[in-house]
């Protein structure tokens, strides 16, 4: 079975990424005498311009280039995704499916004729500069984008690690231009990263790579074991996930269902479907799960998606996704090189197709800043004189204790006011239902784990 990635939406900015390595074949059957006669035609006027350029352009150009270009162009112009990768981009492109690479860290399109941003990776350049999901880059050290091809972009965003670029943006809601200076790197994705809140395990998974369903076992292991019975359920994080690898995303979907279709993939020919089937064996034991997901999860991630949420196994949460439903195959061809070539279309179990749909959540929340407010003191019905006794409380055996109580709080020696105040603002130490500390700016991630905690807690009732 030839090994597919749903291809970056594009171009990662260090090189294309991609795995299904294939020969180019010859068609099945012969083309008709007439369409084989246009063709020729076609190909000699190739072969003319291609002349006139060699023989009269103002400049001597190099025409291995010149074949590249145009091989290039013929592809770049079926669809967004579809490219041809020289020997050297080819190669890169095989290091970076492993998880290593080089480059800013952003998963880019283009659109319009400037670069967009589909979303930037973790712990990158891009990621601590500050380029976000939907960023448009219209210029690089100067010079606009426009007018160039995505492949172009894309190796003028390449360089030695430790160079400098600047990329000019602009972003919905900012009226002015943004300039953001970005130094290289070498780009180590580690595409699974957790950690257990409170009650609830965090799983982040920022790209699927080779090692990112075996990440997330591992995860599930390891939260479960620190867990222990109070684990009530898992958060799984696909957020400004461009994707990746198919057989990961397949892979990932299965270690949550027990059975049921995973995706399938439909090609030109009606008859060529592939159907992927989960096998027996839920890693969760079937806690609750909830995925988030925004406008940077692509690909990969929305197969992932869509496939716990046509089986109800999982609540999305979040904001529409990206909607790239296509698959690309990479095919090897003569010199080295290598064509990204889409080939197909993939559906969820239900049948939906994701492109340019993408996964609407089941549960839509924004992004938004969370401020604590503080609010005033107050008094609650146990402070006020006369208060009837809750019927619940034990009869008190001593009336003096019985009579302090019902008036004010005792008081044995006046507290330090810091330490009062310290100790009244600080959760106590293991509370599940305290909001973990890596949580409070994230929102998104707040609400999925109420989320959780509901479920979790209406679960038990009815037990």
């Amino acid at each position: 079975m030839t090994r597919m990635r749903l291809a970056s939406v594009a171009a990662i900015l260090a090189f294309s990424a991609g795995v299904a390595l294939v020969p180019v074949l010859a068609q099945d059957k012969p083309e008709p005498k007439s369409d084989k006669s246009e063709l020729y035609q076609q190909l000699n006027l190739f072969g003319d311009v291609l002349e006139r350029i060699r023989r009269d352009y103002v400049e001597p150009v190099d025409e291995k280039t010149l074949m590249e270009n145009a091989i290039n162009g013929m592809l770049a112009a079926l669809d967004p995704h579809s490219s041809y990768m020289n020997p050297k981009v080819y190669k890169d492109m095989q290091v970076q499916t492993r998880g290593e690479f080089g480059g800013l860290g952003i998963e880019v399109t283009m659109e319009n004729g400037v670069i967009k941003v589909v979303s930037p990776i973790d712990d990158t350049p891009a990621s601590k500069a500050g380029v976000q999901s939907g960023d448009l880059i219209f210029a690089l050290d100067g010079e606009p984008v426009q007018g160039l091809t995505l492949q172009e972009a894309v190796e003028k965003m390449r360089g030695k690690v430790g160079t400098s670029i600047k990329i000019s943006i602009r972003r919905n809601n900012v009226k002015d231009p943004i300039d953001l200076s970005l130094t290289r790197e070498t780009i180590k994705v580690k595409a699974t990263r957790f950690r257990l809140e409170g009650d609830v395990g965090y799983i982040r998974v920022t790209s699927f790579t080779e090692q990112s369903t075996s990440g997330v076992l591992d995860a599930v292991e390891k939260i479960k074991k620190e867990a222990g019975p109070k684990l009530k359920g898992f958060v799984l994080d696909l957020r400004n996930n461009p994707g990746g690898l198919l057989d990961q995303a397949i892979s990932m979907v299965d270690a949550f269902l027990d059975k049921g279709e995973i995706v399938s993939v439909k090609a030109r020919k009606a008859e060529e479907v592939q159907r992927w089937n989960a096998k027996p064996g839920d890693v969760t034991g079937g806690l609750p799960i909830v995925v988030l997901m925004n406008g940077g999860s692509a690909s990969a991630s929305e197969i992932v998606a869509g496939a716990l949420q046509d089986h109800r196994r999982a609540i999305i949460l979040g904001t529409r996704s990206f909607g790239k439903g296509s698959v690309q195959t990479i095919m090897q061809v003569t010199g080295g090189g290598a064509m990204r070539l889409t080939t197909a279309l993939y559906f969820t179990p239900s049948g939906r197709s994701i492109q340019k749909e993408g996964i609407k959540p089941d549960i839509e929340v924004e992004q938004a800043k969370v401020e604590t407010i503080q609010q005033r003191a107050g008094f609650r019905e146990e402070n006020l004189r006369r208060s009837i006794t809750n019927p619940n409380d034990k009869p008190a055996t001593d009336k003096k204790d019985d009579k302090t109580s019902e008036a004010k709080p005792p008081v044995d020696k006046p507290a330090d006011k810091k330490d009062d105040k310290t100790t009244a603002a600080t959760p106590a130490a293991g509370d599940p239902d305290e909001p973990p500390k890596e949580a409070v700016a994230d929102y998104q991630l707040l609400r999925a784990i109420d989320l959780i905690r509901g479920i979790s807690l209406y679960t038990s009732r009815a037990h």
